[in-house]
């Protein structure tokens, strides 16, 4: 079978497509027949080093397809069950080597380019709104890079609970995105600090949702109310800097948190309900998941320099057949 591989961490570049041997299903695992995985900045991280990995290395974490063998001693799944996953390293494959306990069922309606990319931001989605920081009625929320994939999916969440959205995006284009997805008031930027105060009357937000990093950290902080919460899940323009906690007394008591998915999925039942909610809501029309790019394998490294350049929208899936 084709997968792409990382024979060593740099730019887009080293991702090199070669023929790897068909994975065989031992004990707890499903080897599925990929129609496509998602991609994501995590993806990056590990081919650049950010996130230094051990090569050669399949990237990839998330994706979709069709059961076509199971372990021993699985009994959850069966041959010619559609399966999706997150966290499951090497899915930039056509077949990907599926632990039973990290699959999810897929509804029969759902396409598979859309099954592939919803789980992992729609899952970060589902525990910043629900969880992390739970929002009620009420409610408001700075959502950074709303026009991305898990900003799109994050503002239509904190809409249905009550909340209201301050977004920040670059273009046009994607200030349209992101209205369609529900934000009530859409910023650029250049001054978003100023923007947040004026669009509260000086109070500042309940909470901000932070996936830019470096670039939007600092003014981010002073936009919120006192004990507001900074919950920083990402870095796409690079990782914060060290700082000095005591900037939290001093702008208002704030809270800081810097959650990762893995420590909200961290049961059978709890990653079940997420990513069931995720999937039910795309699949009955309740939740829009944009796909903003489709590439084939041999094209993975025009995904990645489109991700990290900022120009994309929605979910970027690299299509495996």
């Amino acid at each position: 079978m084709r997968a792409v591989v990382v024979p060593r961490q740099g730019g887009p570049e080293v991702l090199t497509v070669t023929d790897r041997p068909t994975p065989e299903a031992g004990p707890g695992q499903l080897v599925v027949d990929s129609s496509a995985a998602g991609v994501n900045f995590i993806d990056t991280y590990q081919r650049s080093g950010v996130y230094p990995m051990q090569t050669p290395f399949v990237p990839g974490s998330e994706g979709a397809g069709r059961v076509s063998a199971v372990g021993p001693d699985v009994t959850e799944f069966a041959v010619g069950d559609r399966v999706a996953w997150m966290a499951v390293p090497g899915s930039y494959a056509e077949q990907v080597l599926v632990p039973a306990s990290q699959a999810v069922r897929v509804p029969d309606d759902l396409p598979g380019d859309l099954a592939a990319g919803a789980l992992l931001q729609g899952v970060t989605a589902h525990y910043l709104a629900n969880s992390t920081f739970a929002v009620r009625p009420g409610d408001t929320a700075l959502v950074h890079a709303a026009a991305g994939g898990v900003g799109l999916l994050l503002t239509q969440l904190v809409k249905q609970r009550g909340g209201r959205v301050i977004a920040t995006v670059s273009t046009d284009e994607k200030e349209s995105l992101a209205r369609q997805a529900g934000a009530d008031d859409v910023l650029r930027y250049d001054g978003f600090a100023d923007g947040v105060r004026k669009l509260t009357d000086g109070r500042g937000v309940d909470v901000v949702y932070d996936g830019v990093g470096k670039a939007t950290f600092d003014d981010s902080l002073t936009t919120l109310r006192p004990r507001g919460m900074m919950v920083l899940f990402g870095g796409s323009s690079g990782q914060v800097p060290p700082f000095d906690p005591q900037r939290l007394n001093q702008l208002g008591s704030l809270f800081l948190t810097r959650p990762k998915v893995a420590e909200y999925i961290a049961t059978r039942d709890e990653l079940t309900w997420r990513a069931g909610d995720i999937l039910a809501a795309i699949s009955s029309g309740d939740l829009e998941l944009r796909i903003g790019g489709r590439y084939p394998l041999d094209e993975a490294a025009r995904a990645h320099e489109d991700l990290e350049s900022r120009r994309t929208t929605g979910k970027l899936v690299i299509t495996t057949r």
